[in-house]
């Protein structure tokens, strides 16, 4: 369940990243993060604060926040 989570928000910011051409440091200085953090995400780290995730997310217009999910997809990794 939380690779699927994790790789669907890595891919989000890589994508996003590469379509408006920052680099990991531009995208961390305009978001006002590390490049640690942008590094983290996009490799998928799994224990990130969600404020600095907003932040990041708050440059293309998105935001962290609860959605359905398919139970059936639940295991117990």
């Amino acid at each position: 369940m939380y690779k699927e989570v994790k790789s669907d928000l890595s891919a989000f910011l890589k994508e996003k990243r590469k379509i408006t051409k920052l680099t990991q440091k531009e995208l961390a200085f305009k978001a006002g993060v590390g490049l640690r953090f942008i590094r983290d995400m996009e490799q998928g780290k799994t224990t990130l604060r969600m404020d600095k995730v907003n932040q990041v997310l708050r440059l293309f217009g998105h935001e962290l926040k609860p959605c359905p999910m398919d139970r059936s997809k639940l295991t117990n990794e």
